[in-house]
Order: C-alpha cells, then sequence, then structure tokens
C-alpha cells in the first residue's frame, strides 16, 4: 500500500518510526509540555541536570509548561535550554528580538519572561546557536555529556530545526552535520510564509543557523508534535518511507526512542 493511503484508524501500525496518535492539538501540547516538566523533576530529585533542545515551532507546549513550573514551584536552575534554531539577516546576523519572526524574542517574552525569576535558570544556559560560532553549541553539547530530550515539529519537507534536504549527500553523511548557517529552502520558506507572514515569501529571512542533525540524534528522546492538514503526509513518510536524507526526519526511524505526536487532524488521510 502507497503510505500517503493509509488511514487514520491504521496509521501507526508496524510504523519504523512510532506515531501517537491523540485527540485536538492541546493534547499534543500538554503532552509536549508534560514530558518537558516530569523530566526536570526526575532530574532535580537525583540532583542531575536536564538539557532540553526546544523549538519554537510548535509552541502551544509553552504557557502549559510556563503555568506548571510556576504553579508547582519547580526549579529550573539546573536546566539548559537549547534551542535549535533562528532566522538571521542578509548579513549572517540575528534578527532584532522585537522582529516579528524572531524567535530568541519569542522565547524571551512568551517564556522567560513568564516564569517566576526566583525559578528561572540563568541566562548563560538560555542558548541559541551563534552564527558567528556555530561549533560553540556543538562543543556544549558535547561538554554537557547528554541531551535528555530534543523536542521539535517537522518541516514540510521533512526538516528536523532548519536541516534541510541534501540532494546527493547519503543518510550517513548527513547524520553527521553538526551545527552550521545555511540557506533556507524554497519550501520551507513558501511553509512558513504561509503561516507566518499571510504569504509574503518575499519579505521571508533566506538564511538561517540550525542545530545539527548529530545533536539532535544524539538526544536520550525525541519528541516531535505535528497538528496542521499537511503534516498528514509529511507523518506518513516520516514513519513509513525510506530512509534518506532528502527527507530528514526519516532518520530518526533508527533511533531507540524518537516518537511523533499527532492531533487526530493531522491523522487523516491526506487524499
Amino acid at each position: 500500500m502507497n503510505y500517503y493511503q493509509i488511514p487514520s484508524a491504521e496509521l501507526g501500525k508496524n510504523a519504523k518510526l512510532p506515531i501517537l496518535k491523540l485527540g485536538d492539538s492541546g493534547e499534543v501540547f500538554y503532552e509536549l509540555a508534560l514530558e518537558m516538566v516530569k523530566g526536570i523533576e526526575e532530574n532535580n530529585a537525583r540532583g542531575d541536570k536536564t538539557v532540553y533542545i526546544c523549538p519554537v515551532g510548535p509552541v502551544g507546549q509553552y504557557p502549559i509548561f510556563v503555568r506548571l513550573v510556576n504553579e508547582r514551584r519547580l526549579s529550573l536552575k539546573n536546566c539548559w535550554f537549547l534551542n535549535m534554531d533562528e532566522y538571521l539577516d542578509e548579513n549572517d546576523r540575528y534578527l532584532p528580538v522585537d522582529h516579528k519572526l524572531s524567535f530568541r524574542g519569542f522565547m524571551q517574552r512568551e517564556v522567560y519572561g513568564k516564569i517566576d525569576p526566583e525559578l528561572l535558570m540563568p541566562e548563560e544556559q538560555r542558548v541559541f546557536p551563534d552564527p558567528q560560532d556555530p561549533a560553540s553549541l556543538t562543543a556544549l553539547v558535547e561538554r554537557l555529556g547528554k541531551v535528555d530530550i530534543a523536542f521539535g515539529g517537522i518541516g514540510i519537507n521533512g526538516h528536523l530545526a532548519f536541516n534541510e534536504p541534501q540532494e546527493g549527500m547519503s543518510e550517513e553523511e548527513f547524520a553527521q552535520l553538526t551545527t552550521r548557517v545555511l540557506d533556507i529552502s524554497r519550501e520551507t520558506l513558501t511553509a512558513n510564509a504561509i503561516g507566518d507572514l499571510s504569504g509574503a515569501i518575499e519579505a521571508m529571512p533566506k538564511r538561517c543557523v540550525t542545530i545539527g542533525i548529530r545533536e539532535i540524534l544524539s538526544a536520550k528522546k525525541v519528541r516531535l508534535g505535528v497538528f496542521r492538514d499537511w503534516h498528514r503526509s509529511v507523518i506518513r513518510r516520516a514513519a513509513y518511507g525510506e530512509r534518506t536524507a532528502q527527507f530528514p526526519v526519516t532518520l530518526l526511524q533508527n533511533h531507540p526512542d524518537a516518537m511523533i505526536l499527532t492531533n487526530s487532524n493531522a491523522a487523516q488521510q491526506p487524499f
């Protein structure tokens, strides 16, 4: 059977990448937020640090996470949040934090700025990849010695963070790519422009800095939240398609603990 034709009721059976089917998007976001909180609670109880790779997309988990942290008086002092990517301007510099598309601005306003300062980790433990020194994030992951969970979504062309498909590259070569600056693909620009700028492709930043696929694959767990109409096709190829650098999320098929969390909308048949 063509994997695009797998009905919702069968989705997840014999999948090479596990899929957890949930109800509405709120359930997806709640599960992601709960994973974040539980992991920190468990590590705090052991006196161990927590290291997460965090996205800005999906973002629906963050209001829930912030509320739970504040309600439970959950200390983040021993947490490291490594944001996976950021848009850059034409000079390969960060967008200003007040720019509509700035991921740094989003995290400051909607996450760090809403957590009780008594609970918040030091600023140096809130890390974005540096376009002037991309290797520093790869080195930080190695120095920390682990990534507990890599959270994220899946792009329309299967990208994780901004690890865009690479024609002519083997999956083994692609899996070794580390944090770097690169061009954003036309597919990604188009999909993101629809969601973020009402279709204004020409106004989208063309460059980005991204954590490497190697860092993502090194995480003990990977949790990907999906909920859009076009994710119906994406998750089927991710879970049932050939493992290839031309659709990067398929590299997670070999991961020991990776999972896609989908709402009922994205679980439907694409056509």
